[in-house]
């Protein structure tokens, strides 16, 4: 049996969707990260998974989770971007639970609170942007659930870049005026939620705006970029992971300590 560091010193040289596939590996990159947590200024404590790059970073990035919650999945994926060179935290919003099952996952996304989770992700962005190790600079990206809260984390506090795959874009002009960076966002062409009109819409209001959007669809369905579903599509969840990471080192600029190869999804 394979020791953690033994797991995590293999899962360097892999993609991520390796990773990400296997329970183990996955655990192993999770368990890289450190669990940190934030007071609110009502006293509400919110937690994290904090994943460092070596030395200096880039910028940082609030990952948010999908419906499942911070699971061990998005958990490897900061750890990627840790060694990609940027300073990752995955934010709570489910107050540390997390489902395996969709009727439990619905449950436990129908119960959050707005305002909270809007408070939560604009203290961890803020957190963020003063850590010693971040240049300054944060980006918000998220899945699914986690997809439609980064829109909404650079609507309600300013951020560099925000990264949507697959969550809900359904704005006004209005409400996307104080957006300051640019959007990317990923979408599938078999999505039954996040379809068309809805993106169609989303990239009017940007435009009213004046704000910049860039979209692109995958002849995929809905959470095409999770390995460890049966929607996975690897070619498209590789295409879209670089197009992420090349919008992140376009758009946030700088030097990372570490320079690897792309992985083939996220």
């Amino acid at each position: 049996m394979p020791t953690r560091r033994e797991l995590l010193k293999g899962g360097a040289a892999l993609p991520l969707a390796a990773v990400l596939a296997s329970p183990g590996l996955a655990r192993a990159a999770a368990r890289s990260t450190q669990e940190v947590h934030l007071t609110l200024a009502d006293g509400t404590q919110v937690g994290g998974a904090l994943a460092l790059p070596d030395g200096k970073g880039r910028a940082g990035i609030v990952l948010i989770h999908e419906w499942w919650g911070l699971n061990d999945q998005i958990r490897a994926v900061a750890a990627e971007f840790a060694r990609l060179g940027f300073v990752a935290l995955a934010a709570d919003l489910y107050g540390g639970k997390s489902a395996t099952s969709p009727d439990a996952a619905r449950g436990l996304m129908q119960a959050v609170d707005g305002d909270l989770a809007t408070r939560t992700l604009v203290a961890w962005v803020d957190w963020l942007r003063s850590h010693d190790a971040s240049t300054g600079k944060v980006a918000t990206i998220g899945w699914c659930f986690g997809g439609g809260w980064s829109l909404n984390a650079s609507i309600a506090t300013p951020v560099d870049a925000t990264i949507v795959y697959y969550g809900n874009v359904k704005k006004t002009a209005a409400e996307v005026a104080t957006l300051r960076g640019p959007v990317l966002g990923h979408y599938a062409t078999e999505d039954k939620w996040i379809d068309a009109n809805m993106v169609a819409g989303f990239e009017t209001s940007m435009q009213k705006a004046g704000k910049s959007v860039t979209s692109h669809w995958y002849e995929a369905k809905h959470g095409f970029a999770n390995p460890t579903t049966a929607r996975y599509d690897q070619a498209d969840a590789e295409l879209a992971w670089k197009r992420t990471v090349s919008f992140l080192d376009t758009v946030l600029s700088g030097n990372a300590s570490v320079k690897p190869g792309i992985p083939d999804a996220a």
